[in-house]
């Protein structure tokens, strides 16, 4: 941190975490900045199926194209690409005692979900299992 609050890792959008604590509910602020996970079946995005894009809740970057959506059965809105591979930032995730791959957004760095390489029978092999929260969708016009 830097003397301001202000977090300095080189994200696009940088604001103190009591910037964040104002601007997102608990619940966002839980997942998005504090990489919590919502519980599964409840997010209000899983069943969308709307042509549209998702953006991060926290700063409004475009993020997964409808298009890239699919029901994988996890519980959690799934995409098998972003809509540019600079949009997301993957990072390894070794908590809970197991390796997987946090999912981030690159112009904010809050945590959207985890990337996995089971997306079957999808054009890339993978699924973002992203929490609804951290999502917000814009249907097309």
């Amino acid at each position: 941190m830097a003397h301001d609050g202000t977090r300095q890792d080189g994200y696009q959008v940088a604001k103190s975490e009591d910037e964040w604590r104002r601007e997102l509910t608990p619940e966002q602020y839980a997942v998005l900045r504090e990489a919590g996970t919502e519980r599964p079946w409840t997010g209000e995005l899983l069943d969308e199926s709307r042509a549209g894009l998702y953006t991060c809740a926290a700063c409004g970057a475009e993020l997964f194209a409808a298009g890239t959506k699919f029901d994988s059965g996890c519980g959690w809105p799934s995409f098998y690409e972003s809509v540019r591979p600079e949009a997301v930032e993957l990072i390894e995730d070794t908590s809970l005692g197991m390796v997987r791959t946090e999912v981030r957004c690159a112009n904010c760095g809050s945590h959207l979900g985890h990337v996995f390489p089971d997306g079957f029978g999808t054009p890339t092999g993978d699924r973002y299992c992203m929490n609804s929260i951290s999502l917000n969708f814009t249907p097309e016009a």
